[in-house]
C-alpha cells in the first residue's frame, strides 16, 4: 500500500522551500473539477510524508475567487492526506490580535459569493455540519506547536472571508468588526468546507499581517505589508509544520474521517451511476 501523507500543507510556494524537506517529487493529481493550483509538493519531514500546495500557483498567478478550490483538496484525498493546516494571511479586526501574532481560530463566516462551495449538488445532496467548521483537535495541537517556540499566539476567534482581490472599505470593515469577526481573509471559505466535506481535519495557521483598514492610528492595508510580514513569519511556519509532523499520531480521536455518514440524504437509489462514480473518492464506503 502507498504510503499516505501524515500531513498536508496549503500555503505559499515559499513555504516549503527549506532544508528540512527531503525526498522531494511533485504530482499534478487529475480532479473530476479539474487541476489543482499547482503541482503537489511530496517530501519528507523528520521521515514521515508531507504534501505541499501553493494555492495561488506558483509565482502567485490566481486571484482567491478563481482558485480551484475543489480540485485542491479532491487531490490532497486522492494522495490520502486527512489532515491539513492552512498557513494564511489574514487582517486583524481586534486591538488584541496584533500584526506579527499567529490566530488559530475556531470560527468562519462566508463571506464570498462567486466561489463553489460543494462538491455536492448534482443528484446528490449532502447537508454537511459545520456548526465548527475546524478540527478542534489539530487546531489545539497546532496551537501548542506554534507557541513551542516562543511565538506570540492566539486559540480561537472568528475568520471572515471576503470575495476580493480588493481590501475592505473602512466601512466594511467597521462592520465586520461590530458583526464580532476577529480576523479577516479571502481564502479559507470555501476551502474549511470542502475539507470537511472530504472527510480531513483541517485548521489554520492564520498570521496577523496587518489591522485591515479600521485601525485609526496604523498603516492601512498594501501588498507590501502583508508580503513583509509574512516574510519575518516564515521561519515560524516552517518550525511550527516540521515540530507537527513529528508529533501528530497514525491514529484520528477527532469525528472529522465520519461527518458524511449522517450527512447524505438522497437515497441511494436515487443517485445515477455517473454521480456514483465522480464521487466515489468521498462516498463509496457509505453507498456500498
Amino acid at each position: 500500500m502507498t504510503e499516505k501523507p501524515i500531513l498536508g500543507v496549503i500555503g505559499g510556494s515559499g513555504l516549503y522551500d527549506f532544508p528540512a524537506l527531503e525526498n522531494i517529487e511533485t504530482v499534478l493529481p487529475d480532479t473530476p473539477f479539474g487541476t489543482p493550483s499547482a503541482p503537489i509538493a511530496l517530501g519528507r519531514l523528520s521521515g514521515r510524508k508531507v504534501a505541499f500546495l501553493a494555492r495561488h500557483g506558483i509565482g502567485h498567478t490566481i486571484p482567491p475567487s478563481e482558485v480551484n478550490y475543489r480540485a485542491n483538496i479532491w487531490a490532497f484525498k486522492l494522495l490520502g492526506v486527512d489532515r491539513i493546516v492552512s498557513v494564511s494571511a489574514v487582517g486583524s479586526l481586534r486591538e488584541d490580535f496584533v500584526p506579527g501574532e499567529i490566530v488559530i481560530p475556531d470560527q468562519l463566516f462566508d463571506f464570498t459569493r462567486m466561489r463553489q462551495r460543494s462538491f455536492f449538488g448534482e443528484g446528490l445532496v449532502v447537508h454537511i455540519n459545520t456548526a465548527d467548521p475546524f478540527c478542534e483537535d489539530l487546531s489545539t495541537t497546532l496551537y501548542q506547536t506554534v507557541t513551542a517556540f516562543g511565538a506570540t499566539a492566539h486559540l480561537g476567534g472568528s475568520l471572515i472571508t471576503i470575495e476580493g482581490p480588493r481590501f475592505s472599505t473602512k466601512a466594511e470593515s467597521n462592520v465586520f468588526r461590530s458583526w464580532g469577526m476577529s480576523l479577516i481573509g479571502m481564502t479559507t471559505s470555501p476551502e474549511a468546507f470542502l475539507a470537511r466535506e472530504a472527510e480531513i481535519c483541517y485548521s489554520v495557521m492564520a498570521h496577523v499581517t496587518d489591522y485591515d483598514v479600521w485601525h485609526m492610528s496604523e498603516a492601512t492595508v498594501s501588498v507590501d505589508i502583508v508580503v513583509n510580514t509574512l516574510h519575518k513569519n516564515t521561519e515560524v511556519a516552517q518550525k511550527t509544520i516540521l515540530s507537527l509532523v513529528e508529533k501528530l499520531p497514525e491514529t484520528h480521536s477527532c469525528t472529522c474521517q465520519n461527518t458524511l455518514k449522517t450527512a447524505i440524504i438522497t437515497n441511494k437509489n436515487a443517485i445515477s451511476a455517473k454521480e456514483k462514480q465522480k464521487l466515489g473518492l468521498l462516498v463509496d464506503k457509505y453507498l456500498k
